[in-house]
């Protein structure tokens, strides 16, 4: 929901990262795997209770998928790059859900939930972001890929998964928070799609 907002704030932030990088002629590709490497050892520490080390990585992680956007903006967007760039953002999240699960045996049916709920609303997304791209509707930003607005997006999900890390002890409250605010924004989608695509 406030994903256009704060790409706008910390734009200037990943540009200090991206400007060196673009002179240098660095592949986006390559920040975008160190990113997914720096998340699975976020998903490591978190599994193993190091919850500080997991939340430092987590962050670094995000920074680094922020860099990687700017940076292909700099050198040429690609579609390969923005889907290597999405696939590894899916990887990292579900990654991260299961190792909360491991950490926190309490939590476990509440990140199946969860799971369950980025599955299906990551699903109804690329089907409804097809049929949009299908009819050829207008763009909402300058991302390779077609990104439909919805209440949770990529923000909402750091704040989620910052609470995991500082949070541990609810983190089944957690879970079935973040669970059901997925479910809501998926349900949002659908409604707006029956509508969007009725009325084109």
């Amino acid at each position: 929901m406030f994903d256009a907002q704060a790409r706008d704030w910390l734009r200037p932030a990943f540009d200090v990262a991206a400007r060196p990088l673009a002179t240098r002629r660095v592949d986006p590709m390559v920040v975008t795997l160190s990113g997914l490497g720096v998340g699975i050892g976020a998903c490591v520490a978190v599994a193993f209770e190091r919850w500080w080390i997991g939340l430092a990585l987590f962050a670094i992680n995000r920074y680094l998928d922020g860099v990687d956007g700017v940076l292909a903006r700099r050198r040429g967007t690609s579609a390969v790059g923005g889907f290597v760039d999405f696939a590894a953002d899916l990887i990292f999240y579900a990654a991260f859900v299961v190792a909360v699960a491991i950490a926190v045996p309490t939590a476990r049916l509440a990140c199946a939930v969860l799971l369950a709920a980025f599955y299906l609303n990551a699903g109804v997304w690329l089907t409804l972001s097809s049929l949009f791209e299908q009819r050829g509707a207008e763009r909402s930003d300058d991302r390779t890929l077609r990104f439909v607005p919805g209440l949770v997006e990529g923000a909402e999900t750091i704040l989620a998964f910052g609470a995991f890390c500082v949070l541990p002890d609810h983190a089944e409250i957690i879970a079935w928070t973040f669970a059901g605010l997925i479910a809501v924004s998926t349900l949002h989608r659908v409604t707006m799609g029956v509508r969007l695509l009725r009325e084109g």
